[in-house]
């Protein structure tokens, strides 16, 4: 069938087994089949599809799986990147995150960034793209998502993915000191866990859970790598709406903390500049 036939075929059987945004979804996973950007429908919309394909992409949607896992990548700030099961689908509110981090490590010389709890490496990646002068190392410990992060890493220079649990250290030791450190961790509560949409559901718990006031991954970067960051380096986070109170306590180690909202108003980015680290000495 053509590209236009299967678009509408698409369209009547999501509505049919009841999946939201059916219009959408439809346009996207027969533009997929055909490699294209939705925006290009109306030029190939005579083009010929792969029934069994469409197929097995619209019994995958009613069987409940994300989009994005689905299509097997996902847009994010200028860049594509591979996504599937095991692995954080990158987010829009994630995109204003990376603007705020690239902004800043535009203002400076060679710099050293980590990305903490990497996933898809969606924000490190972006920011080595975007700032030459950045080496950026992409952390992360879920063999399933570290598959991706290495897809969606293959050939960028200026980056390097270590595998590793962010709240052992020690496993860091070897690193050099950082001059931004980025994170995107966990931080849903568990009892909200339950209340998930049901897609949202299919995503790796290991990205989401936060512990019980969602926080916990929060107190790690606190208490393990305050230490790993160079004077007047700069932390940038992504919280819950219902954190920005909760993070100064958190983040007790850090002086100048800001709460940056998001386009929609919500509290989103966590932004702490380091002055100058008291030393302690020992006679």
């Amino acid at each position: 069938m053509t590209l236009k036939e299967a678009y509408s075929y698409a369209v009547v059987f999501l509505e049919r087994n009841g999946i939201d945004e059916s219009d959408f979804k439809a346009l996207c996973i027969v533009c997929s089949i055909l490699g294209i950007k939705n925006s290009d429908y109306e030029a190939h919309k005579d083009d010929f599809v792969q029934n069994k394909k469409l197929a097995d992409m619209l019994w995958k949607l009613k069987s409940g799986q994300p989009l994005q896992y689905v299509i097997g990548k996902w847009d994010f700030y200028e860049s594509e990147f591979y996504v599937g099961e095991g692995v954080l689908i990158p987010r829009p509110e994630t995109e204003e995150l990376v603007e705020k981090a690239i902004d800043y490590i535009k203002t400076l010389g060679k710099c050293v960034v980590y990305d903490l709890c990497s996933g898809s490496g969606c924000i490190g990646i972006s920011i080595a793209k975007k700032c030459s002068n950045a080496f950026v190392y992409l952390i992360e410990k879920s063999d399933d998502a570290l598959f991706y992060l290495k897809k969606n890493a293959d050939k960028i220079k200026n980056v390097k993915v270590l595998q590793g649990d962010i709240c052992n250290i020690k496993e860091f030791d070897f690193l050099e000191n950082a001059d931004v450190i980025i994170s995107n961790p966990p931080y849903i509560r568990q009892d909200e866990l339950a209340n998930l949409q049901s897609e949202v559901k299919n995503e790796p718990l290991m990205a989401l859970d936060g512990g019980k006031d969602g926080l916990d991954f929060y107190r790690v970067i606190n208490d393990n790598w305050y230490s790993k960051l160079n004077d007047k380096g700069k932390l940038f986070l992504e919280i819950g709406n219902e954190q920005g109170e909760s993070i100064f306590n958190v983040l007790y180690e850090f002086e100048n903390i800001s709460v940056i909202k998001d386009l929609y108003g919500n509290d989103r980015i966590v932004s702490v500049t380091v002055i100058i680290k008291v030393q302690t000495l020992v006679f």
